[in-house]
Formats: structure tokens, C-alpha cells, sequence
């Protein structure tokens, strides 16, 4: 019996931190794991292959991985898969080798195109098996079919699996894994039609985009030399005249952001717009002015670029694949928050993170409150490193904070900021409760949102649009709209609402990642997780 396969579960930007003393909410991890796991556990169910007349002994199953002893660790999905199919041939159909045997050969054999280092278990012998494989032979071959059923196996968990959770932890992942039965998965895979060339795979949709840059990054490394761009202040702006022009403007047209002519040693209006578009990708300060730092981003080497890209197909590896309704991601290096519907992008601000002392964790959370004018509790850490010395300092340090003592723990005092247009949250908060301390806040300080790297916080996002978020929160509350929202802001009183439905919250650490225009974007690595990833993937240990 056929069956719709469910909607896959997606999410957006997500990774990378550490623990930090930001601001302060405490609830256990593991509940936040459990409440994830009604959804993320659900497989992704497909359909089964009509081909049902040709089956093969079970025991020759017993005898292939007896024979190939480094697939056995695959042993109980294939042998699932082949049960649901009473035996039933799965890469045939009339005595012929299918489509799709081709297309999954061709993706094992060059697993290197996905980014990864690890040499597949009988590469040779798969290549043999498929290539020597006699196309007017209507009797199929039993040992190609099952190694092309085990080589899946294979490339599912390296390719959209991703190395195992030891490794996602030790880079401070703290998102659960998706979860995804690749043998239903592949029960869809193979009912695809001939004429269906792109079926859509498991995987966060960012690692198929990266996938296509990884490609052509590589292109360009084996074709060009690559030697370092330097500064000269004559070649910097519209009108200037120099070598160093003409060998922008090749680079440029190289990435993808310039269309004009590459022999030409005038600064002219296209490289200054080549240039801003450069700029855009890379986070720096869009000013179509040749300065030091796009010099310098200019003069990375491709094989950093190359690298980079493959840390963050990684990530994607691990990350769900799609959800329905609302949610909101953070992606740290580019300090940005987005506001999705499904897969639709409804806005985008800036944000504030933390600093690489106070790094901003990388988790999933849920925002179930939205508090007006609120009290910000000052964690301990701030209290003995910055507002005891403060009163020490001046007897009227806490009057002009706005602060007040409300008790002693552990030896310290318990310091809260009132409510009120210095308050270091703003005048509205959104909670996800989580053990990590972090929420999203306005901020009195606007002016850090004029800044191109926005690392200046404890911890907690700060956002340059909470009216906006406000009002996107409580959109289905009539109760709340511009005016009441702007007096609860102002009141001086706080104020909780409660949200009649959750909305997920997802803090991303991409520093390669494809925009809405298919444009490839590098970010600063802010808080030096690419090398430790990096360095797994390349020794090839990355335990998959």
C-alpha cells in the first residue's frame, strides 16, 4: 500500500557555543530535549518499490556481510529493509539495473564532492560490481544488489548524517539531532519516477546550495593562483588608476560580483557596485571603497574558502530539515535574526551577541512570554565584577543605574535594574525558558547596531527591531496592537504576556551560508569553531 510521505521537518540557522552567565532563567536541558522529541523522533515514511517478483534467498544476505565484514555495522537496516520487502529486489526492475543505482554509485564512488574526507568500505568493488555489470543480462546480480543497499547505508549516515553526536557535542552543539529512517527514505527514493531527476533529500537545505559552492570553489582553486591583494591607497575609490584595479576587478568577476571589463585599470562605477556586492557577502562595511578589510577578504585563500564551506555542510548534516508555521533563527557570525513562516522569510534585523568571553550559546528554545517593562535580574558574575566595584567606586552607584538590592545569596547581593528607559534590557524581553540563561531583549545602547561586528553582550541577543517582534508575537491577539504595546513598553510596570502558541527560536552558527539570491556569504569565525570541526573532518576520525 502506498503512503504520503509527512512533510519533512526543516528549520533554518543553527549551531555552535559555550555556556555562559548572561541573563538569568534556569530550566532543565533535558526538558527542553524531551518537548523537541515528539516531533523530531518522527520518521520520514516513504513508499514501497512496486518491483516484487524477483527475491533473493535471505541467506545470501548472511553470506554478503560474512564476505564484506565493514558493512556489517549496517547490518540490521539493511536486513529491516529487505523483511518490509519479503526479499524483493530493490535496484532492479525486469532484470535491469534502475536509474537511481546509477545516480547513488556516482555519489559514493566521489563522496569528496560531499565534502568529506572518509574513503567508502569496498570503493573498488562497488566500482567493479556497477561498471562491469553486463547491461543485456536479464538476471540480476545478487551481490550488486546488495552492496548498492549497503553503500546506501553508508552514504546516508556520512552524507545527511553527519558525524556521530560525540563530535556535535564536543563543538558545543546543543540542538538536538534530527532523526530520520533513511531505510523509509529510501523505499521513496526508489518509487521515484525515471523522469524524476531531482528527488529531495533528508538534509537541512543549506547543504545541498553549499554543496554547488564547494564545487566551483574547487574549480577556481585548481585553475588560478591566488596571491594576496595589498592595500594601496591609490587604487582605493571611483577615478583611481592602478595594476592593482584590473586584479580586483578578475576577482571579482571570478566570485560572481563583477560583470564588467577585467582588463581595465579604472576604478569605475561597476567595480564600485561590485565591490558593495562583495562587501554584502562578507559582512564587512558596504562602501564600494577598496579599503584594508576587502583587501583583506579579498586575499583569503581559496582553500580557507574551500574549507569553510565544508565545516558548514556539516553543520547542515545535522540540523532537522523543515518545519510548518513560525519560528525565528539567530545566526550569530552574522548577527542577524530572521523571521520565517514555513520556508518563507517574512524580515530580517540586526542583532547583538555576545562577546567571545560571554559567547552566545547555539540551542533551540521556544519564546512563551513576552514581558513589557521589565526588571533585568543582574547575574551574579556582573554583581561582583562590575556593580560592587561600581558602589565602592561612588555611594550612588546604584541610584543612577537604576538598581536596588533585594537580598544576599551566596555572599553577594541580589541586584536588580528597574524597570525603565536605562534598563539594560529595553523595555521589552522575550523569554524561551532554557538553561543556558539567554533571551532576546531590546537595548538602550542603539548605537552598537551602526557597528559591522556586533559581538557586545553577555550573552543575550539584544534586537534592533523589538516593536516589530512584538507585534509579530501577538499578532493574534487583538488585545495588543501599536498603541497598547508602546504603553506597556513605557508604563514602568512590568508586565507578562503569555503567547497562546510557542514559537520556536533556533540560535544558528553558520559562517558560510547561501542567501535568498543564491549568493554565497562568509562570516568571521567569532568564536574559533571552524578549526576543531575542520580539523575532525580532515583527519578522516570523524567517528560517522
Amino acid at each position: 500500500m502506498c503512503r504520503q510521505p509527512y512533510k519533512y521537518l526543516l528549520i533554518c540557522w543553527l549551531l555552535i557555543s559555550s555556556l555562559l552567565t548572561g541573563c538569568a532563567q534556569k530550566v532543565p536541558k533535558k526538558a527542553l530535549v524531551d518537548s523537541l522529541g515528539k516531533s523530531w523522533d518522527r520518521t520520514i515514511p516513504g513508499n514501497f518499490s512496486r518491483q516484487s517478483k524477483a527475491a533473493f534467498d535471505s541467506t545470501q544476505l548472511t553470506i554478503f556481510l560474512k564476505r564484506y565484514p565493514k558493512l556489517d555495522v549496517f547490518a540490521t537496516e539493511i536486513s529491516t529493509f529487505y523483511h518490509k520487502r519479503n526479499f524483493a529486489l530493490a535496484w532492479y526492475d525486469n532484470g535491469k539495473v534502475i536509474e537511481q543505482a546509477g545516480n547513488l554509485t556516482n555519489r559514493v564512488l566521489n563522496l569528496q564532492n560531499e565534502g568529506i574526507k572518509q574513503i567508502p568500505p569496498y570503493k573498488r568493488i562497488l566500482d567493479s560490481l556497477f561498471y562491469n555489470n553486463d547491461p543485456q543480462s536479464s538476471q540480476p546480480d545478487v551481490q550488486l544488489e546488495l552492496m548498492l543497499t549497503a553503500q546506501y547505508f553508508l552514504f546516508s549516515k556520512v552524507a545527511w548524517g553527519g558525524m556521530n553526536d560525540s563530535v556535535s557535542t564536543s563543538v558545543n552543539w546543543y540542538v538536538p539531532r534530527k532523526k530520520v529512517s533513511y531505510g523509509d527514505y529510501l523505499d521513496s527514493l526508489l518509487k521515484a519516477p525515471a523522469s524524476q531527476t531531482r528527488v529531495k533529500e533528508p538534509v537541512y537545505r543549506q547543504y545541498e546550495l553549499l554543496r554547488a559552492y564547494l564545487r566551483k570553489y574547487r574549480e577556481l582553486d585548481m585553475a588560478e593562483s591566488w596571491p594576496p591583494i595589498i592595500y594601496n591607497a591609490r587604487s582605493r575609490k571611483l577615478g583611481d588608476t592602478s595594476a592593482t584595479v584590473q586584479i580586483v576587478k578578475s576577482r571579482l568577476y571570478k566570485f560572481g560580483d563583477y560583470s564588467g571589463d577585467t582588463t581595465s585599470h579604472l576604478f569605475e562605477p561597476g567595480l564600485v557596485n561590485a565591490l558593495k556586492n562583495f562587501q554584502n557577502r562578507y559582512g564587512l562595511t558596504s562602501n564600494g571603497i577598496l579599503d584594508r578589510a576587502t583587501c583583506l577578504q579579498l586575499s583569503v585563500p581559496l582553500k580557507k574558502l574551500i574549507q569553510q564551506i565544508i565545516v558548514n555542510m556539516e553543520r547542515s548534516r545535522w540540523l532537522p530539515v523543515s518545519i510548518t508555521g513560525d519560528y525565528i533563527s539567530v545566526n550569530i557570525p552574522e548577527f542577524k535574526m530572521h523571521v520565517y513562516h514555513a520556508d518563507s522569510l517574512l524580515w530580517s534585523c540586526d542583532v547583538v551577541v555576545g562577546k567571545s568571553v560571554h559567547q552566545t550559546t547555539v540551542f533551540y528554545g521556544e519564546i512563551k512570554y513576552v514581558v513589557f517593562s521589565p526588571y533585568w535580574n543582574v547575574p551574579p558574575s556582573i554583581v561582583s565584577k562590575e556593580v560592587i566595584p561600581g558602589i565602592k567606586r561612588n555611594s550612588d552607584y546604584l541610584s543612577k543605574q537604576n538598581m536596588e538590592i533585594i537580598g544576599h545569596s551566596d555572599g553577594l547581593p541580589v541586584v536588580r535594574q528597574k524597570p525603565g528607559n536605562i534598563n539594560s534590557l529595553g523595555l521589552v524581553k522575550f523569554l524561551f525558558p532554557n538553561s543556558y540563561n539567554i533571551y532576546l531583549h531590546d537595548t538602550p545602547s542603539k548605537y552598537l547596531f551602526g557597528e559591522s561586528s556586533r559581538d557586545f553582550s553577555h550573552g543575550c541577543i539584544r534586537i534592533k527591531e523589538p516593536v516589530k517582534l512584538a507585534e509579530f508575537l501577538l499578532k493574534d491577539r487583538p488585545e495588543w496592537n501599536a498603541g497598547t504595546i508602546s504603553q506597556a513598553m513605557h508604563s514602568g510596570k512590568e508586565k507578562y504576556i503569555t503567547l497562546k502558541n510557542k514559537v520556536p527560536v533556533f540560535i544558528a552558527y553558520f559562517t558560510a551560508f547561501i542567501d535568498r539570491n543564491n549568493k554565497i556569504n562568509f562570516r568571521k569565525d567569532i568564536y574559533d569553531r571552524d578549526n576543531k570541526l575542520a580539523a575532525t573532518i580532515i583527519s578522516g576520525n570523524g567517528n560517522y
